[in-house]
């Protein structure tokens, strides 16, 4: 199987980043989004990094103009019919999941190959709302994506090993390095990542230690670039709290129960770096 063309759904913070990656590497890319005006937007961001990229010397005139020339965007779910390859990036929802691959299961040509960019919800669920989920897998992306190497390639029981394999070969293909993963929620890192955040959300409520100390530990003591409590700010604790909650949902294990103080601090609207408060004070917001 070969891939061409590659079309991605959503173009926000993950959406925008992959359909940056893939015309960087080479590939014909058009991104979906509801309306124009998040088209726009989406595509801005993506002029904005290559911007970056170009001043710190990491990406020269020339090939940013080459790579915009491969980018196109898009709304109407028709125009990535003659995709070979479709990534999905919208909101973390399973049911606008579904609903987006059923229509897009109508326009997409025969033999091209599904994937979603979810880091909760396992793929047999949003494969099985398309009519082919023996071409349907995960593909996710870790933000930022232009600077993360990881992606997480995830095969259902149903996934064809020409497909997997396809999509194992187009994460090498656009720089990344992939692993292989089993279709369960969290597949690995979130798996490990979640309950780790979580217990250090309860070592705090336990009053074990303070959060600058907990953070501190874990740097100095493990060698972590950061803090459980300054990643939970930079991911979101909303984004966390969702997550651990479709994962609690899935495996019925405390380890993936949201503490007490995570839920609290969502419902005060302490949702971390976007919020300008989490466990940390951000910005004057």
């Amino acid at each position: 199987m070969k891939i061409r063309k590659v079309g991605v759904l959503g173009c926000g913070l993950m959406g925008s980043g992959i359909a940056e990656v893939c015309a960087r590497a080479g590939y014909d890319t058009v991104v979906r989004e509801v309306s124009e005006e998040l088209v726009e937007k989406g595509l801005g961001k993506i002029q904005g990094s290559f911007a970056k990229a170009v001043e710190k010397g990491k990406l020269d005139a020339a090939a940013r103009d080459e790579a915009l020339g491969r980018l196109s965007g898009a709304v109407d779910l028709r125009d990535l019919a003659d995709c070979d390859l479709v990534i999905e990036a919208i909101v973390e929802s399973l049911e606008e999941k579904k609903k987006t691959f059923g229509v897009l299961d109508e326009t997409l040509k025969e033999g091209a190959i599904y994937a979603s960019n979810t880091s909760s919800l396992t793929i047999t669920q949003i494969a099985m709302s398309t009519r082919r989920p023996d071409h349907f897998v995960g593909l996710h992306f870790f933000n930022p994506v232009p600077v993360m190497k990881l992606v997480e390639v995830v095969r259902t029981l149903l996934t064809s090993d020409e497909v997997y394999q396809t999509a194992f070969e187009f994460a090498r293909s656009i720089g990344k390095e992939p692993i292989a993963c089993r279709d369960n929620s969290g597949f690995i890192v979130n798996r490990l990542l979640v309950p780790y955040l979580l217990d250090a959300i309860r070592a705090l409520e336990e009053g074990v230690g303070s959060v600058e100390d907990i953070d501190k530990g874990m740097q100095l003591g493990c060698g972590y670039p950061m803090g459980p409590f300054t990643l939970l700010d930079f991911v979101g604790l909303d984004t966390t709290y969702y997550i651990a909650n479709i994962m609690f949902e899935e495996y019925r294990e405390k380890r993936f129960a949201p503490p007490p103080l995570l839920k609290q601090m969502v419902l005060a609207g302490r949702l971390g770096k976007k919020s300008g408060r989490g466990f940390y004070e951000h910005g004057k917001k």
